[in-house]
């Protein structure tokens, strides 16, 4: 049930933000529809939740790897602290990468970072030169 009520909260607070853009779009389906879209989701998994809740077909709580959830949130404040100090989109994601199958249990560190340097390189390209959005800059993103 708790848990029911925090997605729901949260959707309601993504709709109550949606709600206060003021982007509006000339053709169609402007970019207030992904955070509406997303809360119909969460909207969505609160009901399921807690019908399964009512029901009692909740399945058994796992326990945390405190190793893993430490690597998670270490490759999070990494991506943060290299964005926000310039270090651009790419290495960040990089780090991430590598940081979250490290968290996952894979022991190739330096293959899964370049994995995450070519996965990163290519949904900025995408992002930068096919969909012409903004990724924040660092000096590789600047070369190309």
């Amino acid at each position: 049930g708790v848990i029911a009520a925090s997605l729901a909260l949260v959707a309601g607070i993504v709709l109550w933000d949606a709600s206060k853009l003021s982007i509006t779009s000339a053709y169609g389906v402007g970019p207030k529809m992904m955070p509406i879209a997303v809360a119909c989701g969460l909207l969505v998994l609160a009901l399921a939740n807690l019908a399964m809740a009512m029901r009692g077909e909740l399945p058994p709580r796992e326990s945390a790897d405190p190793k893993a959830v430490l690597l998670i949130l270490g490759g999070l404040a990494a991506l943060i602290a290299i964005i926000g100090l310039g270090g651009g989109f790419i290495p960040a994601t990089a780090i991430l990468f590598a940081a979250t199958s490290a968290a996952f249990g894979r022991r190739a560190f330096f293959i899964d970072l370049a994995i995450g340097f070519a996965l990163g390189l290519a949904i900025f390209l995408i992002f930068d030169k096919l969909l012409t959005l903004s990724l924040p800059l660092g000096p590789l993103e600047r070369l190309l």
